[in-house]
């Protein structure tokens, strides 16, 4: 019997009495020490973990599922040899010749037989590309005598500026597509002041200033800052790593730089923590059973045991990711799937609705999903960004170890341990003072007015320390509007007293990890929050308006005036640098300049 079809002919009742049997501790698992070092050939093996032969996806037909420390495994539990891994072609008529064509020039000689190893990945020629962004339109200009209310989710998601740069960093602009303004403000830290309560877990942050980019307009910026967790407060993990080993996953950045990364969040774990790893390509199945954050070492060697080979299984390895997730869920640690992938689902449940609707009802039931992307070429943004959002999770891009260590080793409590759930945000704006608003970005977040106060309406997540930021661009009461007023419309609002004007009125909703009921957080936008020029900003605000600024000009967004350029981006965020230890920011000031000096692409 094939490696395939053993996986296939597996059942998860088979899976869950083999995870019973393995939860009872060993000898090895009872001792406090954490075992750790550098997974060699001869630790790894010792561990359960052989070496494999070239082209082994990696994961283990679900009959041979164990816990540490893993016996050698059954009578075909493995593949012996590169005949019994590889899958036979499916077979392919006979080309009919023409009785004209020339035996000696035409004839090619047999076919050899076709060999075990991963064939390349998509080609990256522009003419092979296939990567899919969400198609969306930016958010309009809205009047405030018509519409006052505007209502979003907050996103922490950070994947589109990981993605921008890589296109930047190969000397093109990326597809207008693929930059989403908001993921490009939220990926750097704006130093806002913490929270002092748990249970009050945002301080806002706001802030009124011109407009850089666009006369007679003025920029309201709202940060929302998350409470840090006490390292000593951390609940307990429960985690299942889903690796893609799929053909597409071959290259370096990809499967290679996903196991580079894992081990990046290995590192962090504690002895309370507790990991699982599944892998498929072509079917799904199980590389190590849940595992103590004691154990290092044999989660290194499982991850160091993924090859990439065979299509995309996503939708059955979501499934039995779930599965192993619920066969250790407890209520009071973090339940979530680390999805690491290319997006390029091909074989099984593919469908983008059909994943939703099962990672927003794992969701429900308390395991969420986080999303970590890979590669170039087939990049299908469209599946993470519906999988993370539905999922409660974070959405990243990883296009580089130094990207990996931001994300999984400087932002890990961010990224795993939340302070709220279903965070909205609504802001009124009074007519007396703003005639015209628009918000920059979260145009896949935008919420109904009504959804604000429904506790039953899913929206963000946000962890520890994490922070979060919007802009709104509004026209103030008086300067010349975007559209002409109407002839038969109601007239226009008389102008406010001067004095403590109020510009708008900001509202908060969150729930706290597992409650049902939301809380409320509100607070006035006026007179206080306004600094008279771009320079007298904060430093924050600056940034943002630099961050702001040159999202809105990668997308070509006509709301930026002509005379505005990337030498004025550039020279706003040369202005808020301020303190930059790992030099972050100096790399976003460096991406402006190659933005500025690559050729405009047609999408």
């Amino acid at each position: 019997m094939s490696v395939r079809k053993m996986l296939r002919s597996a059942s998860v009742t088979s899976l869950a009495a083999l995870t019973t049997l393995a939860a009872a501790p060993t000898a090895s698992q009872a001792r406090p020490a954490i075992r750790d070092g550098v997974p060699t050939p001869a630790a790894c093996e010792a561990l359960g973990f052989p070496a494999q032969p070239a082209g082994y996806s990696g994961a283990l037909p679900r009959q041979a599922y164990r816990a540490a420390p893993m016996p050698a495994p059954p009578p075909m539990s493995l593949p012996r040899s590169v005949e019994e891994l590889r899958v036979p072609p499916l077979p392919v008529p006979p080309v009919q010749k023409r009785a004209d064509q020339a035996e000696s020039r035409m004839a090619m000689p047999p076919a050899p037989p076709r060999p075990a190893v991963v064939l390349p990945g998509p080609s990256l020629h522009p003419s092979m590309d296939t990567e899919r962004y969400p198609g969306v339109q930016a958010n309009p200009i809205k009047r405030v005598a018509e519409e006052p209310v505007s209502t979003f989710s907050v996103d922490v998601d950070t994947a589109s500026y990981a993605n921008v740069r890589r296109f930047l960093n190969d000397g093109a602009r990326p597809p207008s597509d693929a930059v989403r303004v908001e993921e490009l403000v939220n990926y750097f830290d704006y130093g806002y002041a913490l929270p002092a309560d748990r249970t009050t877990p945002f301080r806002p942050y706001v802030a009124v200033t011109p407009s850089p980019w666009a006369k007679d307009r003025q920029i309201v910026h709202i940060g929302l800052q998350g409470y840090d967790l006490p390292r000593t407060s951390e609940p307990p993990l429960n985690l299942v790593f889903l690796v893609d080993t799929s053909g597409s996953m071959w290259s370096e950045d990809r499967l290679p730089l996903a196991i580079k990364s894992l081990n990046l969040l290995v590192d962090q774990l504690r002895p309370q923590d507790r990991v699982a790893i599944v892998a498929y390509a072509g079917s799904a199945g199980a590389v190590l059973a849940p595992t103590d954050g004691r154990s290092k070492l044999k989660v290194r060697c499982a991850l160091g045991a993924l090859r990439a080979g065979g299509s995309t299984a996503g939708g059955e390895g979501l499934n039995l990711a779930y599965d192993l997730a619920k066969q250790n869920f407890d209520p009071k640690a973090v339940n979530r799937v680390i999805l690491m992938t290319d997006g390029d689902f091909n074989v099984g449940v593919a469908d983008p609705a059909k994943l939703k609707d099962l990672v927003a009802a794992k969701r429900k039931e308390g395991t969420y999903l986080s999303v970590y992307g890979f590669g170039r070429g087939n990049y299908n943004d469209v599946m993470m960004q519906a999988l993370a959002q539905n999922g409660n999770g974070t959405a990243a891009y990883i296009d580089t170890l130094n990207e990996a260590r931001k994300l999984l080793r400087d932002d890990f409590a961010s990224s795993l341990f939340p302070i709220a759930d279903d965070v909205k945000v609504q802001v009124e704006f009074n007519p007396a003072t703003v005639s015209e608003y628009r918000l920059i970005g979260y145009e896949t977040r935008m919420l109904q007015r009504e959804d604000f106060n429904n506790d039953q309406v899913d929206a963000g997540e946000v962890g520890s320390r994490a922070s979060v930021t919007a802009l709104y661009e509004i026209t103030p009461a008086g300067a010349r509007g975007s559209s002409d007023r109407l002839r038969y419309g109601a007239a226009e609002p008389a102008a406010a007293p001067a004095g403590a004007r109020e510009f708008a009125y900001l509202k908060i909703r969150y729930k706290l990890p597992g409650g049902a009921t939301s809380n409320l957080i509100e607070r006035p936008i006026g007179a206080r929050d306004v600094y008279p020029t771009v320079q007298a900003a904060p430093e924050a605000t600056r940034w943002a308006l630099a961050v702001a600024a040159f999202g809105q000009m990668l997308k070509a967004d006509p709301r930026v005036d002509a005379g505005y350029g990337w030498n004025d981006v550039a020279a706003l965020a040369q202005s808020a640098r301020g303190d930059d230890p790992f030099g972050v920011r100096a790399e976003f000031v460096q991406l402006v300049r190659a933005a500025g000096e690559a050729e405009p692409r047609a999408d």
